[in-house]
């Protein structure tokens, strides 16, 4: 289904002239086909939104990056190149639905302190991952045991 979402939007960015757009899809449809080679099978839903994702991390830490070396052309390009590859994720959990889930869990496990922070990432990872952000995950957990 995303594939033929892609392709779609390829031919519309081509069109519109939208280079961003367009080199932005290019990057996310080689990271599929790469992916779909490295697993030997064409990738299923869950796979690929966990390329997306990983895409996503990585433009997100080059926004960072390049902010800390005071590259604003760069950091502008990357947030563009972002907001296209956000489009693609399904509907993020807000912060306070990732907090009931993870109070949840946290309930479920018996987690007393930050000691407890893996067992509680290991039974919440599978349940938020294509989500949410992992890091606000992590963020949220570390507010509720702290």
């Amino acid at each position: 289904m995303l594939e033929e979402d892609l392709a779609t939007d390829l031919r519309e960015a081509m069109r519109n002239g939208d280079a961003t757009r367009r080199d932005t899809i290019r990057q996310l449809r080689a990271a599929l086909h790469n992916e779909s080679i490295a697993k030997g099978h064409a990738l299923a839903d869950e796979e690929s939104v966990a390329v997306v994702q990983r895409l996503v991390n990585q433009h997100r830490d080059s926004i960072s990056e390049f902010k800390r070396g005071k590259r604003e052309d760069l950091v502008t390009k990357e947030e563009a190149e972002l907001e296209v590859l956000l489009g693609y994720l399904p509907e993020q959990l807000s912060r306070e639905a990732i907090a009931a889930a993870a109070a949840a869990v946290i309930e479920k496990v018996g987690a007393a302190g930050k000691g407890d922070q893996g067992r509680v990432m290991r039974e919440l990872a599978p349940e938020m991952r294509g989500k949410a952000d992992m890091r606000i995950v992590n963020e949220v957990v570390q507010e509720l045991l702290g």
